[in-house]
């Protein structure tokens, strides 16, 4: 799983890296990034699939988004506040309350790298918009499981 740190405060269904062994992550620096930001983490595939439904809308911007493929995650950045409503079955949102992340230039997780890097027109994705996706994102999944 993709994790800000020590210093987030989280509402996860995820482990801690703690729990899971995994190196700390990094944190961004003075002069990196404007804007503090939460982090929506989902398994790769419902990601992947999410992205792709995002990336058809041209009218709806999709902010920076990390894959850890040790963990077979992808990362959405959102904006901050995201975590204290986010109820989404089978994702998990880390808060950063404006102490941790901002958006960087190079990835703020030890072993991640950006799929979607973070763009000025662009800065985070909207979390209603994002929400809508990855559960049409689970439905597609479900379906093609379905048809096996």
């Amino acid at each position: 799983m993709l994790h800000l740190g020590t210093e987030t405060d989280a509402r996860t269904t995820a482990t801690s890296p703690a729990a899971t062994g995994a190196p700390a992550p990094t944190t961004a620096t003075e002069g990196h990034g404007v804007e503090p930001c939460d982090l929506v983490t989902v398994p790769a595939r419902q990601g992947l699939e999410a992205v792709d439904i995002l990336r058809r809308d041209t009218e709806q911007d999709i902010g920076p988004v990390l894959h850890d493929g040790a963990c077979d995650t992808l990362g959405f950045l959102v904006p901050p506040g995201t975590a204290e409503a986010w109820d989404v079955p089978g994702s998990a949102c880390t808060q950063t309350a404006g102490r941790g992340l901002r958006i960087p230039a190079e990835p703020p997780v030890t072993g991640s790298g950006w799929l979607l890097p973070p763009e000025d027109d662009a800065p985070v994705t909207d979390p209603a918009v994002l929400r809508a996706a990855l559960d049409e994102a689970a439905r597609l999944i479900e379906a093609a499981d379905n048809c096996r």
